[in-house]
C-alpha cells in the first residue's frame, strides 16, 4: 500500500520502537499515544507525532486515528502473573476501541501483533497455523491474546476490516527491558537453571525480522484475514540462545538443570502458595515459565515465507550479536576491558 499515516500503538515500548524507526526510515508518517509519565526521548528522535493520552480512552484513541492510513497495533500488557482482568483491560476491551474506530474511519490495514503464546502450553513440533489455539490458558497474558486474536479476526470478517495477524515467537534485541535483563542477571549470578536438558526448541525472533514481517503485512493485499506464524526459521535451542547470550556478553555458560517434572511439580506448588498469599510477584517457578525454558517450541513460519515472502535478514548469531552491543552501550553488561559502560548512550539499532 501506499505510504502515509501509521498509528503504532505502544511505540515507546520495544517492539513498537523499532517498528516506528523502520517506518518512519522507509518514508511514512508516524503517530503514537503517549502517557504523560511516558519516556519518549527515543520516539521524539525520530519525529514520532505525539497524542498524549491513553489507549484505554476513546477520545485519545479518536485523536490518533485521525487520517491514519495504517495501525500497527504493538501495545500490550506482558506478563506471567496478575489477575486476567487487568490484563483484559488493555489487550482486549481497548482494543475493541481502537477496532471500532478504525472501522468507523475507512482504514487501509490494521496489522496486530500478537504471539505464539496463543498455542496450547504443550511440546510443539512444527506447528502452524491450521492448529487452533485453546480458549483456556495458563496466565492472564496468554489467555487474552487469544481474546485479541478472535477479536480482531471477527471485526475483519463481520466489519470488513483488512485486517493482518501476526503471532511472533519469543522477541529478543535491543531496548528490551524486560527479559533479556532478567536472563543476563540470572546468568550473572549463577542462577540460572534450564528446565530439562537444554535441548528443546526456542520458538525466538530477533525485533528486525519481526519488522520486516510487519511492512510485508503492511504491503500485501493477500494477508489481508491471515494469520501468521513468525520465528527466525533456524533451529535454536534454549541451550543455544541462552549459551550464546552468555557467551557474547562475557558471562560463563550455564549448565546447571532441573529435571523437568520437578520444575512443573514447583510451578504447581509455588503458584497455589502464591495465590493464597494474594501475592502481587510471580514466583520463581511459575507455569509460564516452565513454558519458555522447559517444553519443546517449534512452530513453522512456513506460510508466512510461502505468502508474504518472509525471509528474515538476520541470523540468530547476527540477531544476538547486535541485542548484545546494545545493552554493552547502555552499561547493563561489562565492556570488554571489564568495566561497566557508565553513561554512555545506547545506540540504536534497526
Amino acid at each position: 500500500m501506499a505510504k502515509g499515516l501509521c498509528l503504532v500503538t505502544g511505540a515507546t515500548g520495544f517492539i513498537g520502537s523499532h517498528v516506528a524507526e523502520r517506518l518512519i526510515k522507509d518514508g511514512w508518517r508516524v503517530r503514537t499515544i503517549v502517557r504523560p509519565t511516558s519516556n519518549t526521548e527515543f520516539i521524539d528522535t525520530l519525529g514520532v507525532e505525539k497524542i498524549v493520552g491513553d489507549l484505554t480512552d476513546p477520545e485519545s484513541v479518536g485523536k490518533a486515528m485521525e487520517g491514519a492510513d495504517a495501525v500497527v497495533h504493538c501495545a500490550a500488557m506482558v506478563g506471567d502473573w496478575g489477575p486476567v482482568e487487568q490484563y483484559r483491560k488493555v489487550n482486549v476491551e481497548a482494543l475493541r476501541e481502537l477496532l471500532e474506530q478504525a472501522v468507523q474511519r475507512g482504514l487501509k490495514r490494521f496489522v496486530h501483533i500478537s504471539s505464539l503464546g496463543v498455542y496450547e502450553a504443550r511440546d510443539h513440533y512444527g506447528t502452524d497455523e491450521s492448529v487452533e489455539p485453546p480458549t483456556e490458558h495458563i496466565d492472564g497474558y496468554t489467555q487474552t491474546k487469544v481474546e485479541a486474536e478472535k477479536l480482531v479476526l471477527e471485526y475483519h470478517r463481520e466489519r470488513g476490516l483488512p485486517a493482518v495477524v501476526l503471532r511472533p515467537g519469543f522477541v529478543y534485541g535491543p531496548r528490551d527491558r524486560t527479559v533479556i535483563p532478567r536472563l543476563l542477571e540470572a546468568i550473572r549470578s549463577g542462577r540460572f537453571r534450564y528446565f530439562g536438558s537444554g535441548e528443546q526448541a526456542m520458538n525466538s525472533i530477533y525485533v528486525g525480522n519481526l519488522v520486516e514481517a510487519v511492512l510485508l503485512a503492511l504491503d500485501k493485499d493477500n494477508a489481508v484475514g491471515q494469520v501468521y506464524n513468525l520465528t527466525d526459521d533456524e533451529p535454536t535451542s534454549k541451550k543455544r540462545f541462552v549459551g550464546t547470550l552468555a557467551r557474547m556478553a562475557g558471562l560463563p555458560e550455564p549448565t546447571k538443570k532441573i529435571p523437568l517434572w520437578l520444575a512443573k511439580v514447583l510451578a504447581n506448588i509455588l503458584e497455589w502458595r502464591a495465590r493464597r498469599k494474594g501475592a502481587t510477584n510471580p514466583p520463581l517457578v511459575n507455569k509460564a515459565r516452565v513454558k519458555f525454558l522447559g517444553l519443546n517450541l517449534d512452530f513453522s513460519c512456513e506460510k508466512a515465507k510461502r505468502e508474504l515472502g518472509y525471509r528474515p535478514r538476520f541470523t540468530f548469531e547476527e540477531g544476538m550479536r547486535q541485542t548484545v552491543e546494545w545493552f554493552r552501550a547502555a552499561g547493563m553488561i561489562p565492556t570488554e576491558s571489564g568495566q561497566e559502560a557508565g553513561e554512555q548512550e545506547p545506540k540504536a539499532v534497526a
